[in-house]
């Protein structure tokens, strides 16, 4: 147990697919894995970078919380289907340790917190389903490399896609080309849709923003950047968050303290005291879980 005033120790899986080379939402992701890490160690906490498959609880007995953080798409065969053609970074044996630290985080009775793909993850390992790729609504929930973007940064001002590359002729083509795949790649690391959520009052994520426990229900603005999102429901987690064109944008599960978000409260664009606030929260519930074994 930790003490009162020790810094709780929080798993994280690390991010296992190379940057190099790859989609760009893999150096995108990569990058949102050191943000998360930065910000649990402001925030009081010993981030625990785990590299292997956790398979037993005891394994994670040292631990005070787990973080499942974002990344690529999971196999869909780990909700019955076949992988359609918009998937990307598909990587088995990320889906392998990032499934067995959950299962050992909750077995285990330790605060779960999964963002973005851990919040699909978890979804999943409670036997949900997953929207392979979303269609197109009134809410942005994604922008498209070197396009125009309808979305706006969290002050509300419009975002400006990098547009198409121009060529002044044929000896400046290769050079173009690659001033676009940069630019396509610094695109798709820096932008993000923004838009609100709705948080369902009295829920464990809504306190992660401050929200009192009988308070009102909470609308925040969030970053947010995925082409999946939850179908069906995982049996035992209830919606805590929808979009307004119904996306459901946050789970928990009543009976324990295992609470997931599809959007990026690390990301940098946002003010950062409203990015160090729910990570923060966490780290406290994790404290205080701590304190109570």
């Amino acid at each position: 147990m930790q003490p009162s005033n020790g810094s709780p120790r929080i798993g994280i899986p690390v991010r296992l697919s190379s940057s190099e080379g790859a989609d760009p939402r893999v150096g995108k992701a990569n990058s949102l894995f050191q943000l998360i890490v930065e910000l649990l160690g402001r925030a009081g906490a010993e981030a625990v970078i785990l590299d292997s498959a956790v398979g037993d609880p005891a394994a994670v007995r040292g631990l005070d919380g787990v973080l499942l953080p974002g990344g690529g798409d999971l196999d869909p065969r780990l909700y019955g289907e076949e992988a359609g053609p918009a998937l990307y970074d598909v990587n088995t044996a990320q889906d392998e340790l990032d499934i067995s630290v959950a299962k050992a985080g909750i077995a285990a009775g330790i605060p779960v917190l999964g963002i973005c793909r851990g919040h699909q993850l978890l979804n999943v390992l409670y036997g949900g389903t997953l929207i392979q790729d979303m269609r197109p609504s009134d809410v942005a929930h994604r922008i498209a490399a070197g396009t125009e973007a309808a979305g706006t940064d969290a002050a509300g001002t419009k975002a400006v896609g990098t547009g198409p590359v121009g060529t002044e002729g044929a000896a400046d083509v290769a050079d173009t080309r690659a001033e676009h795949s940069r630019a396509e790649h610094s695109w798709a690391e820096h932008s993000w849709a923004w838009h609100d959520v709705d948080l369902t009052a009295g829920s464990r994520l809504a306190g992660l923003y401050g929200a009192a426990a009988d308070g009102p229900a909470t609308t925040v603005r969030i970053a947010s950047g995925h082409h999946q999102a939850v179908a069906r429901v995982g049996d035992g987690l209830v919606v805590t968050a929808v979009a307004d064109d119904g996306t459901i944008e946050g789970l928990e599960d009543p009976q324990r303290w295992v609470v997931s978000m599809q959007w990026h409260p690390e990301a940098e664009q946002l003010p950062d005291g409203q990015r160090l606030a729910p990570i923060r929260a966490f780290v406290d519930v994790c404290r205080n879980a701590a304190n109570r074994r």
